[in-house]
């Protein structure tokens, strides 16, 4: 499995729903709405699902092998983590220019 592309569509904050993740295989195939969620000890992607008629959840799409689902949260967890540390480097680096320039209005 070829995983050639992952886009963080939606991320939330203050709740254990932490981003939904779009993933493109081998440029051919698009599973939309993968969960990465916060777990009791970790964080972890969960398959897109829907309720059946019974209420219970049922994967709408997932990996047969573990290997396969193994690649797949690996690589949807490295993608979200990555988005977490630029948005903090981004919120940093706008909290330093606003600092700046406020240091600039104090002195005039």
């Amino acid at each position: 499995m070829n995983i050639t592309d992952i886009r963080i569509r939606k991320v939330y904050q203050d709740n254990k729903l932490k981003a939904l993740v779009s993933v493109t295989i081998d440029e051919d195939l698009a599973l939309h709405d993968i969960k990465v969620i916060q777990g009791a000890t970790r964080l972890f992607a969960a398959m897109p699902s829907r309720k059946d008629e019974t209420g219970v959840f049922r994967d709408v799409a997932h990996p047969i092998t573990l290997e396969a689902r193994q690649q797949l949260e690996n690589s949807v967890l490295e993608k979200y983590n990555q988005w977490v540390e630029e948005e903090k480097q981004r919120v940093s680096e706008i909290e330093k220019a606003n600092k700046s320039q406020n240091t600039h209005q104090n002195i005039e």
